[in-house]
């Protein structure tokens, strides 16, 4: 699983159906599923993570999987062991998924072809590469608004006619990549918001067309995707806000001025969501950065912050991937 691009409508209801059955598992006594008895979980993550990595070892744990752990500064990977060949130790321990997580945009693909190659009877899912997709993430925010909106069936229609505003560094964003291919795919419309120099016009566009490496999209009709520049503006009827971390580099690189101004223009707050016109959920992919994305007073809102319900989330939407993808390693 490397992207959401290549998901139909059936796929993603799929996951949430799935999702929402381990959601609804009784949290005492007896935790633990048999479903992956014997089968090992390996997390290959050659950059930092703490809600991606820690809620994949859990789910895989509660699904009785075995889980491997890799740490590159204690790798071969200092003595110049390449990338495949570390993969292909894990293999011969008896990796029977991998859980891959790169900065370069393209690694859990290339590693997965490769593999395939080589013959291997092994799944691969993206945890996140560069610039280009994080699927898990963008699966555990539509599980969590298709529970915000339909909490005893979330599903793929809980979200069509909806308009979903995403405000913020979307350049940059794997999450906010993800999350439009996962919104408009479930009809959703999506009003984007930033300054030009982290929202290019050409995200307008973004899901026009067949996705990348696809002869159609599985999608027959998606949402629409619009782009407003005032923030006070794109949240004028929106039914969610979702707002995305900001990097305090990008001040250094010149695309914003201070922290500050970026926070008055774009951070939201209590006083800028009453232009929604309604009680909206807010959700973030965390970290946050207090005061710049999200006013302190508002992240700690529990009857306005989904953030900690998307990081609970996490955990459900990945157990549900990994079964899946065991299912067909299995096949």
């Amino acid at each position: 699983m490397i992207d959401l691009a290549a998901f139909s409508r059936q796929d993603f209801a799929t996951v949430l159906e799935l999702a929402q059955r381990f959601r609804c598992l009784p949290v005492a006594g007896a935790r633990k599923l048999p479903a992956l008895q014997g089968r090992l979980v390996t997390s290959l993550f050659f950059e930092p993570s703490t809600r991606t990595r820690s809620s994949f070892e859990i789910a895989a744990k509660r699904l009785s999987a075995d889980v491997q752990s890799f740490s590159p500064a204690s790798s071969s990977l200092s003595k110049g062991e390449s990338l495949l060949d570390t993969a292909r130790t894990y293999l011969a321990m008896g990796a029977n998924l991998l859980v891959v997580r790169h900065r370069c945009a393209g690694v859990p693909q290339q590693l997965a072809a490769e593999l395939d190659r080589d013959g291997e009877r092994v799944a691969v899912l993206n945890a996140g590469d560069g610039l280009h997709s994080h699927p898990s993430q963008g699966l555990l925010d539509l599980f969590t608004l298709a529970r915000y909106f339909a909490p005893e069936a979330p599903s793929p229609a809980a979200l069509a006619g909806r308009r979903i505003a995403i405000v913020g560094d979307v350049l940059h964003s794997r999450v906010a990549r993800s999350n439009l291919w996962a919104l408009t795919a479930c009809g959703a419309d999506v009003v984007l918001c930033g300054p030009p120099t982290l929202l290019p016009e050409a995200f307008a566009a973004f899901v026009d067309g067949p996705p990348p490496g696809q002869a159609v999209d599985p999608v027959p009709q998606r949402g629409r995707i619009a782009i407003e520049r005032q923030l006070d503006l794109a949240l004028e009827g929106v039914d969610a806000v979702m707002t995305l971390r900001l990097q305090k580099e990008r001040m250094q690189q010149q695309m914003i001025t201070s922290l500050d101004a970026y926070h008055r223009q774009y951070g939201l707050s209590h006083r800028r969501l009453a232009h929604c016109g309604k009680h909206v959920p807010v959700l973030h992919p965390g970290p946050v950065n207090r005061g710049v994305e999200l006013a302190g007073e508002l992240l700690d809102d529990p009857a306005i912050s989904l953030v900690d319900e998307q990081v609970t989330n996490g955990i459900p939407v990945r157990m549900a991937l990994l079964y899946l993808l065991a299912a067909g390693e299995a096949s």
